[in-house]
């Protein structure tokens, strides 16, 4: 089932003020519970914790940045 612009728009804000706190949260929760790494190691695996989240939401945040049909914008 597509989503449509409003919804997309409605819960790709969902996502960024609640879903992203909460990973960040637990992204740094579990590497504090595994033990501190070397710099390089825990900077490569926050680099790609910071591009995973984003993964699954690829459909939901695709347009939503521009106008949706029927917005008639100067």
């Amino acid at each position: 089932m597509a989503l449509s612009h409003k919804a997309k728009r409605r819960w790709s804000l969902a996502i960024l003020l609640i879903g992203l706190p909460v990973w960040i949260v637990l992204a740094s929760s579990v590497m504090t519970w595994l033990g501190r790494p070397p710099i390089l190691v825990e900077l490569l695996v926050y680099l790609a914790l910071g591009v995973i989240w984003a993964l699954p939401f690829r459909a939901v945040f695709r347009g939503v940045g521009q106008a949706g049909p029927g917005d008639e914008r100067d």
